[in-house]
């Protein structure tokens, strides 16, 4: 989580959304940083972190796709997600839960990677979300903000869900994939396999060159 989001979650995570409400952050364990801080500061009713396993930040496991077989519908006031979207393979599930569990006229908020943000695999790394993506696939929330991440490649979102919500279809909007370096509806096993042996041989390859060169790869390919 780089100073951007970090200031977008406490700029748009504000005392008037928090206090006093219950508050699921998903994907909550603490890899390189938190909201969690400054929401507790604002006094929830209650807050839970899960993740899909377990660490800090960590209340309990539960993958994002499982949040509606787990809590049910419209079970939180708020709901937000920093960093955590372009990591899951079926995005569409994740999108589906996220929204579910948002009860009517709740807060989403979610912080996610764009196209040209390298490969950052946590366990791993599928899509990329850009800002008309995001404006698409939220069309049936009220958006309060919607902006570029102006430091690195990635989108800010901040949502509404409106007391009588009827889900926009996602099963055929194409985002880009990190895996396939195109838009796709999904990536197949073999695909992932074939990226993940060809990004292993560049890591290995990388390890191989002089400090200062590998220094540089490193900062490209984030590893």
């Amino acid at each position: 989580m780089n100073k951007a989001c970090v200031a977008f979650g406490t700029t748009h995570l504000t005392s008037a959304d928090i206090r006093g409400k219950s508050v699921l952050e998903v994907g909550s364990r603490n890899v390189n940083g938190s909201l969690r801080g400054h929401v507790e500061g604002l006094a929830p009713l209650s807050y839970l972190g899960v993740d899909i396993q377990p660490g800090p930040g960590v209340d309990e496991v539960c993958p994002v796709d499982q949040l509606l077989k787990r809590f049910g519908d419209n079970a939180f006031e708020v709901v937000f997600s920093t960093e955590m979207l372009e990591h899951v393979r079926d995005w569409r599930a994740a999108v589906t839960n996220l929204k579910g569990v948002t009860k009517p006229g709740g807060i989403l908020l979610i912080t996610t990677r764009s196209q040209g943000f390298g490969f950052h695999g946590y366990p791993f790394d599928f899509w990329r979300f850009e800002t008309t993506d995001m404006a698409v696939l939220f069309e049936d929330f009220e958006l309060l903000a919607l902006e570029p991440d102006r430091s690195e490649p990635g989108v800010f979102l901040k949502s509404r869900k409106p007391a009588i919500w009827n889900a926009v279809p996602l099963e055929r909007y194409p985002l880009y994939s990190i895996i396939l370096d195109r838009r796709a509806l999904t990536v197949s096993d073999t695909e992932v396999r074939i990226f993940r042996a060809i990004y292993l041989a560049r890591v290995a390859a990388a390890r191989a060159l002089p400090a200062a060169l590998r220094r540089r790869i490193r900062k490209l390919l984030r590893i």
